[in-house]
């Protein structure tokens, strides 16, 4: 029997996310905020495909004032989903774009702290709370502005861009990710504020699934029950973008946990929108499918019968009826079986693989850790991935990172073997682990570059 966590309710414009509401379905625009017709034409496909908001970036005052335009040009046509700005670096575009959206996105770890340099800060605990003072200075009159335009909040921690602070402090860990959040959750709590929505996103799916129950738990324990937004970042494209989704999205919401998800893939957005809406759809009967898989358990090996009407849905739906049983190590092995007409036993076995992969328990082909792109994307991010997919998918066990931009590159690349970033227009920088390597270098030139540097190393450790 499913059971829903239960959660307080956010109001975010019309739309109510919580309680007893639907699950909330949403995406990103990839268009340059400043391009008005590009934003609406977008925000009409995403919506037009199911999605109940929409997200854009607002890299500074600029976007967040432009805001103002794309709402009106949508609601002008009729389209009155909530349009969410995300804001990462400067608090004072958060208070502009506070006043246009129905909900501001801020990320925790680059909010007020200052650009992460991955460098081991010492501070005592007077000077710990002293760092918390600067946070709720800039908080509060946020929370205010907020308050006033009725304009809903997502804490937005990412494991990729945790603050040198709270990594000197917890480590690379659930317990600096849980407290990364919590530190402003716990403001707004005292300033009375509560349409807010939480979300904890990695791009391993281990990572993401165990802090998400974390974060659970420490809300539980102060008496906070605040609607969780859930998603696998930089999940990559095609069919392991939607494996690794169904794996990670799909352990918690098997668990009840979960009221709005994005499903993050390298494609156009409203490609997210029905492969997120088969995974709501799914959560009966995956949960049953969880719960007989679990029973088949025998010699570390799952056996897992599924039935489904074409492979992707095959696919999402093993992926998300096993996904937590991987994680918490419950077995290691997957045999997959099903009477589907379009199923050989070549491409059941190919699929196990593909989700052990996902789990991060097996690894039998080379793993690509790329974003979905979005208004700070500084290069073809389609291409480029198709591009590196060609060079590099029979190198077995290697991770590759390909990021849009810097907001996330080194820290979600942390344990990518090799990273490619968007560094400026038309310009990448390429990192070996958390070190850049090579800046700035022409776009047309990047690839080429890339695996260089790649087929150098593998010469050299012959």
């Amino acid at each position: 029997m499913h059971t829903r966590r239960i959660s307080c309710v956010a109001h975010v414009g019309q739309l109510t996310i919580g309680g007893d509401n639907p699950i909330r379905i949403q995406s990103m625009a990839t268009v340059d905020t400043n391009d008005t017709e590009g934003c609406v034409a977008q925000a009409k496909r995403i919506i037009d495909a199911g999605g109940e908001l929409v997200r854009f970036t607002t890299q500074g005052t600029r976007e967040a004032e432009n805001m103002k335009n794309i709402s009106a040009r949508l609601k002008a046509d009729g389209y009155t989903q909530p349009l969410v700005a995300d804001v990462h670096f400067t608090a004072h575009t958060a208070d502009i774009a506070a006043q246009y959206c129905e909900k501001v996105r801020i990320n925790p770890g680059n909010y007020v702290d200052p650009g992460r340099t991955f460098k081991h800060l010492e501070y005592t605990d007077e000077e710990y709370q002293e760092e918390l003072k600067k946070i709720e200075a800039k908080l509060i009159p946020f929370i205010h502005i907020c308050k006033e335009h009725h304009t809903a909040v997502r804490i937005g921690v990412n494991h990729g861009s945790l603050s040198d602070r709270i990594m000197s402090r917890y480590g690379d860990t659930p317990e600096g990710i849980v407290e990364s959040c919590m530190e402003f959750l716990r403001i707004f709590r005292r300033e009375q504020f509560d349409d807010v929505v939480i979300s904890i996103k990695a791009s391993n799916t281990v990572v993401m699934v165990t802090t998400v129950r974390l974060l659970v738990k420490t809300m539980d324990k102060e008496d906070m029950h605040y609607p969780l937004h859930l998603g696998v970042t930089e999940a990559g494209e095609g069919e392991d973008g939607r494996i690794k989704s169904a794996v990670g999205i799909g352990a918690l919401l098997t668990e009840g946990i979960g009221d709005t998800i994005r499903v993050s893939l390298s494609e156009e957005p409203e490609c997210e929108i029905p492969v997120a809406r088969q995974l709501v759809d799914m959560i009966p009967e995956c949960t049953r499918l969880r719960e007989e898989a679990e029973a088949s358990i025998k010699d570390d090996t799952i056996t897992l019968a599924v039935e489904a009407p074409d492979y992707e849905t095959l696919q999402l739906k093993a992926a998300m009826a096993v996904g937590a049983l991987l994680i918490d190590k419950k077995a290691t092995k997957l045999v997959i079986t099903s009477p589907s007409s379009f199923s050989s036993s070549t491409s059941l076995t190919s699929l196990s693989d593909a989700i052990l992969q996902a789990a991060r328990i097996k690894f039998t082909k080379t793993e690509y850790i790329s974003c979905p792109g979005c208004g700070r994307t500084l290069y073809n991010l389609q291409e480029t991935i198709a591009r590196i997919k060609a060079a590099t998918s029979h190198l077995v066990g290697l991770k590759i990172g390909i990021m849009g931009c810097i907001v996330n590159g080194p820290g979600e690349m942390a344990d990518a073997d090799y990273g490619y970033v968007g560094a400026g227009r038309g310009k990448i920088s390429l990192y070996k682990q958390k070190v850049c390597v090579e800046k700035n270098i022409p776009e047309e030139e990047a690839v080429d570059k890339l695996l260089e540097l790649i087929n150098n190393d593998r010469l050299s450790n012959d």
